[in-house]
């Protein structure tokens, strides 16, 4: 396996770059997550204004793909953080698969952000953060409902040394304890990667899936799809999130009982609901690509076994 790529830690006062690889955001969501930003010590630079002449893009693709790469080419940037998901990050695969790579640096986004996450580390080996975003996330503040946990994110962002532990906050479906590459993400996006050059290795892995909006048969659909790809042997334990909006229909099982039945087959750990990504409750930060070991007890334990950045 390639040498895995750690970006350097977040440091106060550096600058945040903030782009729009996906959909447009609110200006007041985005304004309200720059004042957070600028709170936490940092200095994001203030993002493109998106306009509506594009649709559910945040500019064209060439917009996207150039104000993507003057991120993650800028030397003194501390991080590159996403403004919102939506849709609209695949669509700016091939041009990066086109260009030199660079150096790497801190990422964050989750949802829509998936698709370049599995990307990165698929062709790159980089650790990358699910976790908060300027309109979702930050905007709201540390702690708050629809905000962040803010613990999580400076050592996700700046620890450099040792190991720390998130409680899960969620509930054991499968009991049981296993160590591996913490990988995954948005359950639509990590579908969307099968067949393509960087279809996510799953093997080895503490998979994360979560999304929302999703009715249960959706749900099962695409969890079996992964099944059926082969993307679940080599698994060794699964992280769910809350999969909010999804109810169930009179008669139709819910997303939690699809997710016990055909997870369960596996005969790994399984956590459920845990607060990532899509949740109202304040969000944690993963960092993924990192080894961890998950402790499916209770409300269940993830232990983050190596720093996430470097020096």
């Amino acid at each position: 396996m390639a040498t895995v790529k750690k970006p350097r830690a977040l440091k106060t006062g550096a600058s945040v770059h903030v782009v729009l690889p996906a959909s447009p955001a609110r200006p007041e969501l985005i304004e309200r997550g720059l004042a957070e930003l600028r709170r936490l010590g940092y200095s994001p630079v203030t993002p493109r204004v998106a306009t509506k002449d594009d649709g559910y893009f945040a500019g064209a693709t060439n917009i996207r793909v150039d104000e993507l790469f003057a991120a993650l080419g800028d030397k003194k940037s501390g991080a590159t953080i996403a403004e919102r998901g939506g849709y609209g990050s695949t669509c700016l695969l091939d041009a990066l698969a086109a260009r030199r790579p660079f150096p790497p640096q801190i990422v964050m986004g989750f949802s829509d952000l998936t698709a370049l996450f599995v990307y990165l580390w698929q062709k790159h080996r980089w650790v990358t953060f699910h976790g908060p975003m300027v309109a979702a996330g930050f905007d709201c503040g540390p702690g708050a409902v629809g905000g962040y946990d803010e613990d999580s994110f400076r050592r996700a962002v700046s620890q450099t040394r040792g190991r720390w532990t998130l409680d899960l906050q969620g509930e054991t479906m499968w009991t049981g304890e296993a160590k591996g590459v913490l990988l995954g993400g948005c359950l639509t996006l990590l579908q969307t990667t099968l067949g393509t050059p960087w279809e996510l290795d799953t093997r080895g892995s503490i998979l994360l899936l979560e999304d929302r909006g999703m009715r249960p048969y959706q749900v099962d659909r695409a969890l079996t799809h992964l099944r059926q790809a082969g993307k679940f042997k080599g698994v060794r334990g699964f992280m769910l999130g809350e999969f909010p909006e999804c109810p169930a229909p009179p008669s139709s099982p819910s997303v939690r009982e699809i997710c016990a039945s055909i997870l369960g087959e596996t005969k790994v750990p399984v956590v459920w609901g845990t607060p990532v990504g899509h949740t109202s409750r304040p969000m944690l930060t993963l960092p993924l690509g990192v080894r961890a070991k998950l402790r499916a007890t209770g409300g269940g334990r993830l232990d983050i076994l190596e720093p996430a950045v470097r020096p």
